[in-house]
Order: structure tokens, then C-alpha cells, then sequence
């Protein structure tokens, strides 16, 4: 910890539960000419213009794409989650549809359709749902062009999406470098809920904000009664935290609960990301211990405010919080919006 002055031991804290209703079409086709791996970096793109802001896009393009190890994973009833690289990938595979719940990147997204085409017997994607905007959750949604009859996401997610894209296309115009490539943005919204059968599995979004972003939704398969959280659950990780576009911490862990409450002890959610140690599936248990981890966060960090720590000192330091050593020291991702959220006007 800190210098043994500024000794800290747990905490918590709390406030605002918002969850908004309607539905609009919309599509987006942006093609721009740029190799599938400059593209790739884009899920930094939520990660280090969340930690940065918005100049850090263009370096993000430039990163390197790690190897990608494709695995389908069932949980129960038809219903299973796919990953790779990016955000978890939740799906449904029954007798009479197929339903698939983000898109990670476009070359994990291209064996993510692969995959299903060969379960499915080739029948296509009936919904491709977008938990939020981020480029590790909907970078892959051009790999479902012509395959998904249909993509939607929260009317917000699809804003920020597009959002996202122009500012990183002004940036790399700007600097005389080539455009990103293309991105493909729902072209059914929603504010507050939407639903829909596929075969005999009825499927509902539902939309949580603020929180991770201003654009978060969660998707739940009744029947299986699994809740794909998108990056709503961090499992075990130190969660991207994105000010930039609307995220609230203190709001954050009201939804945890909210959610807990609708559902029961026996649903399994799906994680948008998980440390290494632990599955990409969680109980109510997990969903208990990232609201307290979001508690302790913002704890800890108003106690380091209060002990007349700078923004950058803050920023810098690698404590690991109490009761959560499995998300190893902090980071500067999830240290800085806590700060920033705690100090605003």
C-alpha cells in the first residue's frame, strides 16, 4: 500500500440507477481503404482513449494483433459463448435460428461465422446483438454482413460507435495517414428494452446506464436463463472504465445490484472479459464481487484524494486492493476515471 501514513483497508461507496424506452432503424456502412490489421487495434481503442482521451486513437490503429486461439464453449440449452480475442461472444444454436451476441475483431469475428456456419449447417445469423460500442465488442460486425438478417444495439452504443470511428478517421486524415477500416453499426436501436424469439428461445436486451459506458445493455436468454453482461462484468480484471463516452462509476454498482435482483441464483452470465485464471461464466456471486470491487475503487481512491494525493500520483500507483488480489496492482485505466469522477464539478 501507499506510504504507512496514508494507510488505506477497505471501503466502500455508492450512488444513481437510470435505465431508459423505443425503437429506430438505422445502418451505417463506412468502407475505407486500410489493411484488416491496422484495424485490428481498435479494441484499444476502448481501453486507451477511455485511460488518455481521444489523440491516443490513432497510436491504437498502429498496435500489433496478438495470435488468436478460437474456442466454442456450451453452457446450456443451446446457448454458448465464443472466444478469441476481443470481448466475449455469446451465441444460440437451436433447431430453428441462430442468435449471436457481439462481434469481437474482424479476423476472430470471420472464425467466430465460420464456427457457426458449420453447426448451424450453414443457415446464417438471424440477430447479431451489440452489448455496447466498443471496437473488441463490434469491430466484427462487417464479418457478419450479407450472413446476419439483422444487428442491433442500444440506440447510444450505435451513436458512440459511429462517434468513435469519425473522430479516429479525422485523426488519421489529419496526420496524412490512411483511414481505419470500415465499421457496420445496427440498424435496429432501442432505449430501453427489445425482444424477440429465435426458434423456441426468446431473447431480450435490455439497457443499463450509466455504467461501463453511457450505452450498456445486457442480452437474456429465457429459457437457458443465461445473461450475457457484455462489459458490464469484468471477471477478475481491472474493468476499462470509459468517461469519454458517459461511464459512471458510482451508478455502476446500483446496476450490479439492479441486475442481481431481476434475476436468481441459478442464472449463468457471461463475462465480456475474464483474467485467465477463472471462466468466461459467472454466478450472482462474481456479479457481488465486481459491485464491491467497484466500491472499494472509488473507496480507495477518495481516501488517497483526501490524504492530499495528486491526480498523477494517484494515477500512478500499483496498490492491489484489499480482497481483491486475483486483479493484481491497479492500473492507471481504472484509476483514472475513479479520480475523475470523484473530483468533477
Amino acid at each position: 500500500m501507499g506510504d504507512g501514513a496514508n494507510r488505506w483497508d477497505g471501503g466502500g461507496g455508492s450512488p444513481d440507477l437510470k435505465v431508459r424506452g423505443s425503437i429506430s432503424p438505422r445502418i451505417t456502412i463506412a468502407r475505407m481503404s486500410q489493411s484488416r490489421r491496422d484495424f485490428l487495434a481498435v479494441s484499444t481503442v476502448g481501453v486507451v482513449a477511455s485511460t488518455f482521451g481521444r489523440p491516443a486513437l490513432v497510436r491504437a490503429w498502429q498496435q500489433q494483433p496478438a495470435p488468436i486461439t478460437p474456442l466454442f464453449t456450451a453452457i446450456r440449452r443451446d446457448v454458448g459463448f465464443f472466444t478469441a480475442r476481443g470481448g466475449t461472444i455469446g451465441y444460440l444454436i437451436n433447431a430453428n435460428g441462430v442468435a449471436v451476441v457481439d462481434s469481437q475483431y474482424p479476423d476472430s469475428a470471420k472464425l467466430c461465422v465460420d464456427g457457426l456456419q458449420e453447426r448451424s449447417k450453414n443457415r446464417g445469423v438471424d440477430i447479431l446483438i451489440n452489448t455496447h460500442h466498443h471496437a473488441d465488442h463490434t469491430g466484427g460486425n462487417p464479418a457478419f454482413k450479407g450472413i446476419a438478417k439483422k444487428i442491433v444495439a442500444n440506440k447510444r452504443a450505435a451513436e458512440l460507435q459511429q462517434q468513435v470511428y469519425d473522430d479516429a478517421v479525422k485523426a488519421a486524415t489529419a496526420k496524412g495517414g490512411a483511414a481505419p477500416a470500415g465499421i457496420l453499426v445496427a440498424d435496429r436501436t432501442f432505449t430501453d428494452t427489445w425482444s424477440e424469439s429465435v426458434g423456441d428461445e426468446k431473447l431480450t436486451a435490455k439497457t443499463y446506464t450509466p455504467a461501463h459506458t453511457s450505452g450498456d445493455a445486457i442480452v437474456f436468454f429465457e429459457k437457458a436463463n443465461v445473461v450475457h453482461l457484455g462489459d458490464l462484468m469484468w471477471n477478475r480484471v481491472h474493468p476499462v472504465i470509459d468517461r469519454a463516452a458517459g461511464a459512471s462509476i458510482a451508478n455502476w454498482i446500483k446496476i450490479m445490484d439492479a441486475i442481481s435482483r431481476v434475476h436468481d441464483k441459478d442464472t449463468i452470465y457471461i463475462a465480456g472479459h475474464t483474467n485467465a485464471k477463472f471462466p468466461a461464466t459467472c454466478s450472482q456471486s462474481d456479479l457481488a464481487m465486481m459491485r464491491d470491487y467497484l466500491s472499494s475503487l472509488l473507496a480507495f481512491v477518495s481516501f488517497q484524494i483526501k490524504g492530499g494525493k495528486s491526480r498523477d500520483e494517484i494515477i500512478a500507483m500499483k496498490d492491489v486492493l484489499p480482497n481483491f488480489t486475483d486483479h493484481g496492482p491497479l492500473l492507471a485505466r481504472s484509476l483514472t476515471p475513479a479520480y475523475d469522477e470523484l473530483t468533477a464539478k
